[in-house]
């Protein structure tokens, strides 16, 4: 890393104040360039901005942080510019004509990774972090970004190497003063460290889901109400209601909070019988989207005396709606519902939230939170059931034991393709 890149680290747009950041070798140089020195290591200074030819860009607050003890490892700088698109036009041409380089999504955070500032379980927290919507997400992106993962993973390391030892000093030295015993004292060091990588593989489905958001379908026949409802909970006219049946074709997707957790409810194609070639795909989507939501909400017209509830499992919703309108089917189990009651209403806003904390809520954020860290966890498991169940061959038990701490390794980032690293940091904006 010789060269010294520069980005916005700060949305773009008009604002009261926009942030640029540099980092890299010629931080200093670029510095005196644009201000004609290099001020107080982190303390904030007001100075004049000019360009190579004294053209003055702006008067800005600049702070300068010297490498080791920055973000990213390396001597950075920031300019704090009136948030003007001029302005900022005018300061990245600058840079850039000094042979500074723009950087790449997420590059400041890769090189304060590759400079040992943070781990990659870290790394993905600062990018949690950023992407936060609520309350429940920063949460636990505090978790990662504080090394909650890191320094777990860092014990399990230190078991594993505890179990290696013992396997190994019954290969290598078989006919030393060792005791008999040493391998069997490996076991219980095994076992339990597979029960603890068993309980974070159970819950990193919570983790995905704090992220990514909880998913509810909205299911049932063509004129339920599914579309009305999706705009009362959403608050906005999301999806398009008409007396038409089938006029939603495809899934529309909607984001909200409930109970601190982002979720995203999702409005589906009525589900019927159809030669229809575009609304046949589109009740194939809604049934594949419902497949896969964790809570499915069915929608049935009790004025419809064909409505049913055919598809619904154990623990979905069930609503006969249009309740306003008559007195509903006969037979047809389900709570009465209408979105014109307020008293409908909250209880349906309600029971949501509690099926949304009954699944995400605990007594702390979960300890892995990505399918990344779900498929390492997992092999690891496998390696060390298979160092178990070598009752006799106590070199294969050491080897299976080295591969699954090498496994581990990869959650932090210690050892890891380097195709894998450039496809998390791509995920992050330009400036972080």
């Amino acid at each position: 890393m010789t060269d010294t890149i520069y980005a916005p680290a700060t949305a773009v747009g008009r604002a009261a104040v926009a942030v640029v950041r540099v980092s890299g070798p010629a931080t200093t140089a670029a510095l005196r360039a644009l201000m004609g020195g290099v001020p107080a290591a982190r303390h904030a200074s007001l100075r004049s901005l000019k360009t190579r030819d004294g053209v003055l860009i702006d008067r800005a607050l600049v702070l300068f942080f010297p490498g080791p003890g920055s973000y990213t490892g390396e001597d950075v700088a920031e300019f704090h510019v009136h948030g003007g698109a001029a302005v900022m036009g005018a300061l990245l041409a600058e840079l850039s004509g000094q042979g500074l380089r723009l950087a790449e999504p997420g590059e400041f955070t890769r090189r304060a990774f590759e400079n040992g500032k943070l781990d990659l379980a870290q790394a993905e927290g600062v990018g949690d972090m950023i992407d936060a919507e609520t309350d429940a997400q920063r949460r636990q992106a505090l978790e990662q970004l504080g090394g909650r993962l890191s320094g777990v993973q860092a014990r399990w390391a230190d078991r594993l190497t505890e179990a290696l030892a013992m396997l190994e000093a019954a290969v290598d030295f078989p006919d030393e003063e060792v005791p008999s015993d040493v391998a069997v004292r490996a076991r219980p060091v095994l076992e339990a460290l597979i029960g603890e990588l068993d309980a974070a593989i159970a819950d990193v489905a919570r983790g995905e889901r704090v992220r990514e958001g909880y998913r509810i379908a909205l299911v049932g026949a063509p004129n339920a109400g599914k579309s009305t409802l999706l705009n009362m909970l959403v608050g906005r006219d999301a999806a398009i209601v008409t007396a038409t049946p089938g006029t939603t074709r495809d899934i529309i997707e909607a984001p909200l909070v409930l109970g601190g957790y982002k979720v995203i409810i999702a409005d589906t194609a009525g589900l019927r019988d159809t030669r229809d070639e575009i609304e046949a795909e589109g009740v194939r989507r809604a049934r594949a989207w419902a497949g896969l939501a964790d809570l499915r909400v069915w929608l049935a017209d009790g004025m419809d005396p064909a409505g049913n509830f055919e598809g619904a499992q154990d623990g979905d919703i069930c609503l006969v709606t249009k309740r306003d309108l008559g007195e509903g089917v006969i037979g047809l189990r389900g709570e009465p519902f209408t979105v014109r009651s307020p008293n409908d209403v909250a209880w349906l806003v309600r029971t949501l939230t509690s099926a949304v904390v009954d699944a995400l809520d605990g007594a702390e954020p979960p300890l892995a939170t990505r399918v990344r860290h779900q498929t390492l966890l997992k092999d690891a498991v496998i390696r060390l059931r298979q160092a178990v169940a070598q009752d006799e061959h106590l070199e294969l038990a050491a080897e299976d034991v080295r591969l699954a701490a090498r496994v581990l390794d990869r959650i932090t980032g210690r050892i890891d393709p380097e195709q894998v690293l450039g496809r998390i940091f791509s995920t992050f904006c330009i400036g972080k």
